[in-house]
C-alpha cells in the first residue's frame, strides 16, 4: 500500500499488572515498529485514568526515541491547555537536540481528561484565536532566531530546531483551526467517527499558506484507525473484545485496567460495541487491510495513524508484524 502507516500508543496497562510494566511493555513495541518500517510513533497524553500510562509524553518520546533508530516520535498529542506553550517549545526542542530531527509535535485543545483534572493542569488558553498565538509563538521559539514572534522572549535549546507541528482534531472546529493555519491535520476519527467526512473537507476548504504558521504548501491528512490483526478473522475478534470492553467501561463509568478478551458474544451482553470504534479493522491480515484501504478510499488520507490495544503484549506485536507484513 502506498500510504505510511503510523503507529499511537497510550501505553495501556493490563489489568494484573503496573504503569512500570506497560511503559516496558511499550518501549518493547517500539523498537520492533522501527524494524518493521512504521513511519511515526506517537504517544497520547491523558489524565485521571488508571488504564493508561501516557501522561507525560515528551518523557515517553524520549525513552522511545533512545531505543530506536529510525522511526519519528512524536506526541498525539500535547494538549496544549494542560502547558504553558514555552516549556512545551524548550521539552520538545531539547527532544530535537538530544535525538535529531525524528521529532513531531501534534498539539490539541481538548484536556485530555475530565473537567476538574482539566482545571488542575490548566496552564494556557484553549479559545482558537489565543490556540493560534500560542503556536506562532512556539514556531518562533523553534526558529533560528529562538524568539516568540509575539513577546521578546528567547529560548536557546529549541532555537533552530524547527520541529513540525501537526494539529489534532476531531470536529470541524479543529479540522478549521489546522486549515486556517497552514498545518497538517490528524484526524481522531478512532475514537470521534461522527465527523469524518465533514471535517475532512472542511480542513481542505480551509487549508491556506498565506498563514504565517503555515508549514507546508497543501493540505495533509493523517486518520486515526483502531486495528486489531490476528491469524483468523475469528482470533481476531476474540482479542478486539479487549478494546470494547475499554469502552463500554467508559460509557458506564467504570474504571478498570485493560481486560483480557472474552467471548465476543459477552460483549452484546454488556450494551453491544461502542458506536466511537465504528472506525476499526479488525481480523486477519486481508481482511484488516481492506478495510483500511476503504478508509484511506473515503478520507482521501494521506498517512494512516493505527491504534492497537491488546491484553497480552505479544499479540498486540504480533498484529504489528502482521499488518506491517500485508501492507508494506
Amino acid at each position: 500500500m502506498s500510504v505510511p502507516l503510523n503507529i499511537l500508543d497510550l501505553v495501556s496497562i493490563r489489568e494484573g499488572s503496573t504503569a512500570r510494566d506497560a511503559i516496558a511493555e511499550s518501549m518493547t513495541s517500539a523498537k520492533l515498529a522501527d524494524e518493521l518500517g512504521y513511519k511515526r510513533l506517537w504517544f497520547a497524553e491523558h489524565h485521571n485514568t488508571m488504564g493508561l500510562a501516557a501522561s507525560a509524553t515528551a518523557l515517553l518520546i524520549s525513552q522511545a526515541a533512545s531505543v530506536t533508530e529510525k522511526i519519528r516520535v512524536g506526541s498525539g498529542g500535547v494538549m496544549l491547555p494542560n502547558h504553558a506553550p514555552l516549556m512545551v517549545a524548550e521539552q520538545y526542542g531539547t527532544l530535537a537536540n538530544i535525538h535529531g530531527d525524528r521529532i513531531d509535535l501534534g498539539l490539541g485543545r481538548a484536556p485530555g481528561t475530565d473537567g476538574m483534572t482539566a482545571q488542575a493542569l490548566a496552564r494556557s488558553s484553549a479559545e482558537p484565536q489565543d490556540f493560534a498565538q500560542n503556536i506562532y509563538d512556539m514556531q518562533g521559539w523553534f526558529s533560528e532566531a529562538g524568539q516568540a514572534h509575539t513577546m521578546p522572549i528567547k529560548s536557546a535549546v529549541s532555537a533552530g530546531m524547527n520541529v513540525p507541528i501537526w494539529v489534532l482534531g476531531s470536529t470541524m472546529n479543529g479540522a478549521s483551526i489546522a486549515g486556517q493555519l497552514g498545518l497538517p491535520f490528524s484526524l481522531a476519527s478512532h475514537f470521534a467517527p461522527d465527523q469524518i467526512d465533514i471535517a475532512v473537507k472542511t480542513y481542505r476548504d480551509s487549508f491556506t499558506t498565506d498563514a504565517p504558521t503555515a508549514q507546508i504548501d497543501e493540505p495533509y491528512v493523517m486518520a486515526g484507525i483502531n486495528v486489531l490483526v490476528a491469524d483468523t478473522d475469528a482470533e481476531a475478534a476474540r482479542q478486539f473484545t479487549s478494546v470494547q470492553q475499554m469502552f463500554n467501561d467508559m460509557r458506564t463509568g467504570r474504571r478498570r485496567n485493560l481486560q483480557p478478551p472474552v467471548d465476543p458474544a459477552e460483549i452484546s451482553a454488556q450494551g453491544g460495541t461502542s458506536p466511537m470504534l465504528s472506525i476499526s479493522a479488525v481480523g486477519s491480515p486481508d481482511t484488516a487491510t481492506a478495510q483500511m484501504a476503504e478508509f484511506v478510499q473515503r478520507t482521501g488520507a494521506d498517512e494512516l495513524i493505527t491504534v492497537t490495544y491488546a491484553y497480552d503484549p505479544e499479540v498486540q506485536r504480533r498484529s504489528l508484524r502482521l499488518l506491517a507484513d500485508a501492507w508494506f
